[in-house]
């Protein structure tokens, strides 16, 4: 494992974020772009942090642009903490991408705030923001976190982490 950054002030460490993750509300703006389209922004979002990760944003469904949206088929997924996630497409007169973000219908009771709300991939989207700072995506692809200057790991989710 890459040696942890020491946080300086007015950052956070994900090394110091808890496992199980906790959920936090977070009035921070947020914003999701994709082909030159806002389609999600709020100020009501929850993050969830957990060890070794850089926040996972979920957005209110009601904040999002549902109607370019369409539930990924099939797809499915499990997380321990959170329960059985699904996933979602977009389609625009441009094009279409698959799988850009996802959502616990029916959470854990831990993680019950976020049922309707929808969590995107960075790295599949034009672009998302956090209080105006272009995001950077976690790497690997899997977990979807954001990272912003305001976060140091190093992450899990590159190369050689898998056994963190």
């Amino acid at each position: 494992m890459k040696k942890q950054i020491k946080p300086k002030a007015g950052q956070e460490s994900v090394w110091d974020y808890p496992r199980p993750p906790r959920l936090e509300k977070t009035d921070k703006h947020i914003m999701v772009e994709f082909d030159g389209i806002t389609i999600a922004e709020t100020n009501r979002a929850y993050r969830v942090l957990e060890t070794s990760h850089p926040p996972v944003y979920y957005i209110p469904s009601e904040e999002v642009r549902m109607d370019l949206l369409r539930q990924r088929s099939g797809q499915r997924s499990f997380c321990e903490f959170k329960g059985q996630a699904i996933y979602w497409d977009i389609q625009t007169d441009q094009r279409e991408r698959s799988a850009i973000a996802w959502s616990y219908p029916y959470p854990t009771p831990a993680f019950k705030p976020i049922a309707g709300y929808l969590a995107f991939y960075s790295s599949r989207v034009s672009a998302c923001f956090v209080d105006g700072e272009r995001v950077k995506a976690q790497e690997g692809d899997f977990y979807g976190g954001w990272i912003t200057s305001d976060i140091v790991g190093p992450f899990k989710g590159g190369k050689d982490t898998w056994g963190w």
